[in-house]
Order: structure tokens, then C-alpha cells, then sequence
């Protein structure tokens, strides 16, 4: 067995036993940019909160609102922790021991963009979207930003992700397991899109400072 096919088994072994705890676990670490992916531990919730509907189940029982606040509520202490890392430790700091916690300085990077771009909003609308939801804590933190307001669109900003993932789960059913490939490449769609973003943005403040010499010009 891999190691993915490992770590896998050990999420899936985690929520079984532990339900809507195990669930709070794991996407807490995966907010805390631990290399847990939500895209397994969401959808195979929803995917037992099915098989507890089918006869003759007689495990745990969970709901679909449950497992969706659950995985928000994760998120939000995984969040809260990424936060006072980046207030606390700085950027050099990240970006030194980072690489120990699979944080490349390209990661920041992007995350530190974003919330430039976007201020406190970027807190909310990074959790929508896949890789940047994970690490946008940090310039937050490193920003020092207004703490209750990260907390507020750190939960609310979760919400939508965890039940969009628990529902498609819940769905598929038995098939839960589809939805890996469709979120891989998303993530490839959402990586090239913000390349352009970056390109085309770096572009246009060049091209505004070759404007403002020739008009500085005599």
C-alpha cells in the first residue's frame, strides 16, 4: 500500500469512529495547511450520512446539516490557528520552516495577492476556492487582521465548501469516490487561472510605469 493509499484509509478509519469529532479533526488540520484534503474527508461524510439511510444500517448517524457545520466549524479552528502562526511568527519564519509542513514560499505568495487585493473580503472568498482556502490564514494573520471579523468569514466562508463537498458525497453514494478526479482537475483549472491573473496584473502596472516616464519626460 502508498503512502496516499495510507493516509487515505487513516481519514476515512478516522471519521468512521469518530463521526461528526473525527470530522472537526481533520478539516481543522487541513485549514492548519496540514496536507489533509477536504476533498476526501467532506464527500465521504456525505457518503455515510447515505449509507446510514439505507435498511438494516445500525452504526452512527449523522445529518447533512451536521457534517456541513462540523467541517466549518474545523475549518474555522484550523483557520484560527494558521492566523496567530502568521501574527505571531512573521513571514521570514514561514517562509523558513514552512517547507517542513508542505508550504512552498509559491503558496504565500499567492495567498498574500489575494488578500492584498481583496483585504478582509479575500478571508471569504478564498474559502470557496480549492489550494487558496488553505493558506490564506497566514497574510491574515501576518496583516493582523481585525481577529473577530476573521473568525466570522473564516466560518461563514467555510460553510458553502463542506456542504457543496458533503452533498456531493451524500449524492453519489457509493460512487463518492468520483468526485477525487473532478476536483484534481479543478484544482489544475484554478492554479492556471491565477497565473494569468498574476501575468496580466504585472503586465498592466509595467505598462502603467512605462506610461508615467514618458510622461514625466520633457
Amino acid at each position: 500500500m502508498g503512502l496516499v493509499e495510507w493516509g487515505t484509509d487513516l481519514i476515512l478509519d478516522w471519521i468512521s469512529h469518530f463521526g461528526y469529532l473525527g470530522i472537526v479533526f481533520l478539516m481543522a488540520l487541513e485549514s492548519a495547511c496540514m496536507p489533509v484534503p477536504s476533498e476526501i474527508v467532506m464527500p465521504f461524510s456525505g457518503y455515510l450520512v447515505y449509507q446510514a439511510e439505507q435498511p438494516g444500517y445500525d452504526g452512527a448517524v449523522m445529518s447533512l446539516v451536521g457534517i456541513g457545520v462540523a467541517g466549518a466549524v474545523g475549518c474555522t479552528i484550523g483557520s484560527i490557528a494558521a492566523y496567530l502562526v502568521g501574527m505571531h511568527a512573521g513571514r521570514r519564519v514561514i517562509l523558513a520552516y514552512g517547507k517542513y509542513f508542505l508550504l512552498s514560499e509559491k503558496h504565500l505568495l499567492t495567498a498574500e495577492r489575494w488578500f492584498e487585493k481583496y483585504g478582509d473580503a479575500a478571508t471569504f472568498i478564498s474559502r470557496l476556492l480549492p489550494i487558496i482556502r488553505t493558506f490564506i490564514s497566514l497574510p491574515a494573520g501576518i496583516a493582523k487582521m481585525n481577529f473577530k471579523k476573521f473568525v466570522f468569514y473564516s466560518f461563514v466562508g467555510s460553510l458553502p465548501w463542506t456542504f457543496m463537498l458533503g452533498y456531493v458525497g451524500y449524492a453519489l453514494g457509493p460512487s463518492w469516490e468520483d468526485i477525487l478526479d473532478v476536483f484534481h482537475k479543478l484544482d489544475v483549472v484554478v492554479v492556471v487561472a491565477l497565473i494569468a491573473i498574476v501575468v496580466w496584473y504585472v503586465y498592466k502596472l509595467k505598462l502603467f510605469g512605462t506610461k508615467k516616464k514618458q510622461v514625466a519626460q520633457p
